[in-house]
């Protein structure tokens, strides 16, 4: 099986964050036959229907940056 997102706590967050959307009044992306909105929203990322992107990661910074 395709990895759906990047580990079971992407999984989790992803989901929520959709199912707080539909909660606020989002359309579904997909027919479900649940009525919950966590439920739909998994459906709906493990149909690929839900895209995300992955924060960039900050780079350190050297101490001396500040002095200029």
């Amino acid at each position: 099986m395709e990895k759906i997102l990047e580990n079971k706590y992407s999984l989790v967050k992803g989901a929520a964050r959709r199912a707080r959307q539909l909660q606020n009044g989002a359309s579904p992306l997909m027919a479900s036959k649940s009525t919950k909105a966590c439920r739909v929203a998994q459906e709906e990322i493990q149909q690929g229907h839900v895209s995300y992107s992955l924060p960039v990661k900050l780079r350190p910074v050297a101490l001396d940056e500040f002095a200029k």
